[in-house]
């Protein structure tokens, strides 16, 4: 086990950016990015393995833009896209003096770091983990993922709210009651009325208005060469079998593992998911 996180804040590109780190006297480094409608504190079970002695890694841990305690966009409608959080995830690293690092990257974490590994960070990401994400995602699971990030339900009490997630993240897979609690109080905020709600900017969104093609990345993927492991939740409705198989034959013909009892996006949180990830980093 770890020594467990610090807290930090950085400016990249004139926004505030807060991340964890985890195992910060280790030289090897990991970017653990999350989900589209989540927080850094996702990656609490991975990065307490990784940085465990015998893994030996250093682990950052960010809030995108616009997530838990990042700052919200002052341009929406510019800055909610691949594009400007590929150009954030630059600054942070150049900030950081990474020279070479891993990723790992769950949903719309893995979609940064595919970007940026084949743009602005190529030949500095070493090898990708993409945890539920490819090149082209379902059209129905963007609808479905649209329709309840783009107006977070509100409730009285942070219980309900607790039940709400357990029902939209039920595809996570198998989380404690102790883990289930923790995303919930981790990823919750007040709203002016007293009711609570997801620690979200709602405008996120608008990154399926104003850039409706953002996830379409089959040039991208066809241009990295780095080792890449996708792991593909056995029921998820976002990376189906059929693009899994593609990316398994094409580009850097990655190595597919379908993790059973779960949709999108296994949660990494259990030995057998840690350990996948963890062999493939080393």
């Amino acid at each position: 086990m770890s020594t467990g996180p610090t807290s930090h804040y950085v400016r990249c590109l004139g926004r505030e950016i807060h991340y964890l780190q985890w195992g910060a006297e280790h030289t090897r480094t990991v970017i653990a990015w999350h989900g589209l409608a989540r927080t850094a504190r996702d990656m609490d079970e991975l990065a307490d393995y990784l940085s465990a002695p015998a893994q030996g890694y250093r682990v950052i841990c960010p809030d995108t833009l616009g997530r838990g305690l990042s700052q919200w966009s002052p341009d929406p409608q510019n800055d909610y896209c691949l594009g400007f959080y590929a150009r954030l995830a630059t600054d942070l690293v150049d900030q950081m003096g990474l020279a070479r690092f891993d990723w790992v990257g769950t949903s719309m974490g893995g979609a940064i770091g595919m970007v940026a590994a084949a743009g602005a960070l190529r030949g500095r990401i070493r090898r990708l983990v993409l945890n539920d994400m490819g090149p082209q995602i379902a059209q129905s699971a963007l609808e479905r993922i649209r329709s309840y990030a783009g107006n977070p339900a509100a409730f009285a009490t942070v219980s309900e709210l607790e039940q709400y997630f357990r029902a939209i993240y039920k595809p996570y897979g198998f989380l404690t009651d102790a883990q289930w609690r923790r995303l919930t109080e981790t990823s919750t905020r007040r709203l002016p009325d007293g009711r609570v709600t997801p620690h979200y900017d709602p405008a996120m969104v608008q990154q399926f208005i104003h850039h409706p093609h953002d996830h379409d990345r089959w040039a991208d993927w066809d241009s990295l060469t780095i080792p890449v492991l996708c792991l593909r939740g056995a029921h998820s409705d976002l990376l189906t079998a059929e693009t899994a198989l593609q990316m398994a034959q094409r580009g850097p013909r990655a190595q597919v593992v379908t993790i059973s009892g779960c949709g999108h996006a296994p949660a990494l949180n259990v030995p057998a998911q840690l350990e996948l990830v963890g062999g493939f980093l080393a």
